[in-house]
């Protein structure tokens, strides 16, 4: 079965392993993280531990029911009870409507555990799978905006009502 784990300091090989495997995969999509990103990857999962302590980010894996990383799902920058979500899909698991399984269960655990009332999120327009698993969590498009040259959009998902059922 697959779930939803928050980070712990055990995960960093299994994670550091999911980035190395999917990062002409990603890179596709969204920018690349860049060498230093693995080069220092084990004081970068330490600080992201600090953080996620501190209470400015929540970051989850995925995991398939063998215990291996298929994803991330994170809630970044909390504050005023709101934070943004990113998420990132193995290829291995893409297509599969795990981005979307994902979103919806970090929504509740977002209100449950979190407190927060809102999600914030952000893609680019040609990323049309991003977009189409904001559409169907419930995620309301909020502004155009440009990341970079390419063009994007912002989304808002209200919370305050609880968690919004699966569309």
């Amino acid at each position: 079965m697959t779930s939803i784990s928050r980070l712990r300091p055990d995960h960093a090989e299994a994670l550091l392993a999911f980035e190395r495997e999917n990062r002409a995969y990603f890179a596709a999509s969204i920018p690349d993280r860049g060498d230093a990103y693995f080069a220092a990857f084990a004081e970068r999962h330490r600080e992201l531990l600090a953080e996620q302590e501190a209470g400015l980010h929540h970051f989850h894996l995925i995991e398939d029911e063998d215990g291996g990383v298929i994803g991330r799902i994170n809630l970044l920058g909390v504050r005023e009870r709101s934070a943004e979500v990113g998420y990132r899909i193995a290829e291995k698991a893409a297509g599969r409507g795990l981005a979307t399984w994902a979103v919806q269960q970090v929504c509740v655990l977002a209100v449950r555990e979190y407190g927060l009332t809102a999600l914030r999120a952000e893609t680019t327009l040609d990323n049309t799978g991003s977009r189409a698993v904001l559409a169907r969590s419930g995620f309301e498009p909020l502004e155009d905006v440009m990341f970079g040259d390419r063009p994007g959009r912002r989304y808002v998902l209200d919370l305050s009502g609880g968690a919004p059922a699966a569309h």
